[in-house]
């Protein structure tokens, strides 16, 4: 079984109770269970600032799926969420949002699945609920999640409701 983190962020329709239900969808996935997830964190939005905030939040998973069948049983759960990709627009507003951050030790850099995520060491949203729930946490390249976490501005990153 693999450790997994997954960073989930929603900022559409009742955003709390988008996160709190794709928790409890990732915990369904074949062969994949949750093992531990943080607090719900209030973050302001990247990119265009002309919609709501975010709510994020991290899990950890543990899984026996491929990297791949993994991703497919994400983005199966956005879908089913109402998540729509639209080209170009990246930074746009979202009803749900599930990346990959870290599988065990590995690291993928695919079409399909960049792993590390490419922007985790960079976002306050990201890197605190990581930290919540992996203090110690050893990243691939050997690096301390701690030093990027006690180094990250909180750009106004509040906690929304404790785990």
């Amino acid at each position: 079984m693999a450790r997994v983190y997954i960073g989930l962020g929603s900022n559409l329709n009742a955003p709390i109770d988008q996160v709190e239900q794709a928790i409890t969808a990732l915990n369904t996935i074949e062969h994949t269970q949750l093992v531990k997830r943080s607090s719900l964190y209030g973050s302001k939005p990247m990119g265009p600032q002309d919609q709501p905030d975010y709510v994020n939040a991290v899990v950890a998973l543990e899984t026996s799926l491929t990297p791949i069948a993994l991703l497919d049983a994400l983005q199966a759960i956005e879908l089913a969420f109402g998540r729509e990709r639209i080209k170009g627009n990246r930074w746009g507003a979202r009803v749900l949002d599930l990346d990959i951050l870290l599988i065990d030790n590995l690291i993928i850099n695919s079409e399909r699945l960049v792993v590390p995520h490419y922007g985790m060491c960079e976002r306050e949203f990201v890197l605190l609920p990581l930290a919540e729930i992996a203090p110690d946490l050893i990243l691939p390249d050997g690096s301390k999640l701690q030093t990027f976490s006690d180094k990250i501005e909180r750009n106004g990153l509040t906690i929304l409701s404790s785990n």
